[in-house]
Parts: structure tokens; sequence; C-alpha cells
């Protein structure tokens, strides 16, 4: 019996020699420390006299693999009001496109897990649980990669902007007759995996669902006396007036001459301002500027009045003899 009380220390320590060594180091003048532990999400205040994390842990019976979690070197000292973390890992299988891994890890989320295992997921994949869901032993997260989907996308749609010329407007001025409105038009894409987990987009469909309105706004040009102060002031105008111009040759006629109603085509009462077009060459209705007569409107039409003629109406017949027969430039109002 002695023998075999003898040979009992020469063999591997235990692990209740372990703890009694540990007792045996409690005892010694190591002053003590008080640490927060924290052990898989509880929290405690103890007391010890370990000289480091894996000395505590072991005072604690803890026991530590290379899976577990620890946030400070276990063979570190320990100093007095130190927080240790540890977390211990579970067995997880993680299942990846239908490939099964059997792993254990101390992580506290399934997202967390994921992360540590390098499995890269979107908001379009299919992740289950939760990856907010915490992390069990024994859990089954799976992970299924979506290579293809729809997305739908809304877009604004400018107002398109509509200028009006003003003769009751002096140049330069300009005055809002609508403010517009912006449209929404509906995007709809086939979103697909690319290289590298990029994307590809192709455009599946497009519809408007609020049609935009125009903003309208009217500038200023005064009486086309004025044309040499408004090419001054907006060169772009200027053009923009060019672009419509017509030359043509014009006759002048009153609302007294021989065979005239005193009424036109359109049912306007005939006068200064109304002129007798071609409608193949201008619509009845539109607005123009005729440089020595002023502002007019397509009213009437004449037998006469063929291609690029225009008969520009008089409130007096010395007005109209007086203007005679002569070339023109016709400035479209558009």
């Amino acid at each position: 019996m002695l023998s075999l009380g003898l040979l009992i220390p020469f063999g591997a320590p235990t692990a209740a020699q372990r703890v009694a060594q540990i007792a045996v180091n409690l005892t010694s003048t190591v002053p003590a420390k008080h640490v927060t532990l924290i052990h898989d999400g509880l929290s405690e205040l103890v007391e010890t006299r370990a000289s480091d994390a894996e000395a505590l842990l072991a005072e604690r019976g803890l026991d530590r693999t290379p899976e577990d979690a620890l946030n400070v070197d276990p063979s570190r000292p320990l100093a007095d009001g130190e927080t240790v973390v540890f977390q211990a890992a579970v067995p997880v299988t993680v299942i990846v496109d239908g490939q099964l891994h059997a792993v254990r890890s101390p992580a506290s989320s399934v997202a967390a897990l994921l992360a540590a295992q390098g499995v890269g997921w979107d908001a379009h994949d299919r992740v289950s649980p939760s990856p907010s869901t915490p992390l069990a032993s024994g859990q089954i997260v799976s992970v299924a990669h979506v290579e293809r989907w729809t997305e739908t996308v809304h877009v604004r749609v400018a107002a398109p902007l509509v200028r009006r010329y003003a003769f009751n407007l002096k140049p330069g001025m300009v005055k809002v007759l609508a403010p517009g409105r912006p449209g929404l038009k509906e995007l709809r894409y086939v979103v697909s995996r690319a290289g590298r987990r990029g994307t590809r987009r192709a455009l599946l469909i497009a519809r408007i669902l609020r049609a935009p309105k125009a903003r309208i706004v009217a500038e200023g040009i005064g009486e086309y006396t004025a044309l040499s102060e408004l090419a001054e002031r907006s060169i772009v105008g200027t053009l923009r007036l060019a672009d419509s111009a017509l030359a043509m040759v014009a006759t002048a006629y009153t609302a007294h001459c021989s065979g005239c109603s005193g009424t036109t085509a359109s049912g306007m009462r005939a006068g200064h301002g109304i002129v007798a077009v071609d409608p193949r060459v201008i619509p009845l209705g539109t607005r123009m500027f005729i440089p020595g007569y002023g502002p007019a409107v397509a009213g009437d039409t004449g037998g006469a009045i063929r291609g690029r003629r225009i008969d520009l109406g008089f409130n007096s017949d010395a007005d109209a003899f007086r203007f005679g027969r002569r070339p023109v430039t016709v400035y479209l109002i558009r």
C-alpha cells in the first residue's frame, strides 16, 4: 500500500490534482483581484488570486478549447478591475447551397457565424434562421444564394420647359404661366449575379406612372420695333425667332372691302391683328409677329392667298392703302 501511494504523484496529474494545485496557489501571498467574468452572456464579479485568464478559467471550472473565444491573451497577467469575456464554442451545422459543414463556433448570432466562416450573403439570398438569431448548440444554419431576381425602381421624370413669347411683356421680363409638375416612371429590371459576386441588370419593362406637366414660361419681347434690343439681351432668343421666320409676300385688307362680311373664316372679327393665310403653310390659330405690322393671329383664309402669301387685316382703308403690297418676314410664335 505504501508503494502504491508513492507511485501516484509520479503519474499524470488528475483534474482533482490540478484543482488542488490551484487551491494551493490561492492560499499564497498573491493579493486578491476583483475581475468581471462574462461567461456565455452571464456576467459575475469574482474575487481571484489567479495570475492570468487561463488560471481564472480553470479556477471557475471552465475548460477552454481552441475554438472558444476569449477577449484577452490567456497567459497575460490579470489586472485588478479587468473584464474577461469567455464564449464557449458550440457545435452547429452550416449548409451552404446544399453543402453541409459541421463546425464548432463561439459566434453570438447567425450573422457572426457566417462572417467567421467566410460565407458571403446579401438581402437577396435566403438565410435561415434570420441573421440576427442568437446561435445555439446543435443549430442548423442554411444559406441559399439567389442568382437571379427582379428589381423595381421608381424614377422622377422632369417636367418639360415650354417657352412662349409675350408681346405684353417688356423684353427680358419672364412670367410663369404654369408651374408644371414632374412625372413618375417605373423601371423593372432582371438582375443576375456576375463574376465575383457582382451583378448585371437588364431592363425588363418601363412605364409611366404619372405623366409630367409642362412648365410654361412667357418671355417678354414687347413690340417688334424693339427686336434689336431683344437681340442685345438674348442672342439665343433671337435665334429661336429666326428659326421660326418665313419670308412671305404681304397684302392688306379691311373688313369694309368689297364682298367682305367682317367675320373671318375662323369666326373672328376682321381687323388689325387678324391675317389671312394658306392653312397648308400656316395653320389657323397660329400666333405670329410681322415687323412693321405687329402681333397677329392666323384667323382667315382667302381664295388668292396661296403658298407664302399673307393678307394683313387693317382697321381703315387708309392704313391698308398705305401698307400696300410688300415682302415681309413672318415670325411664328411657337
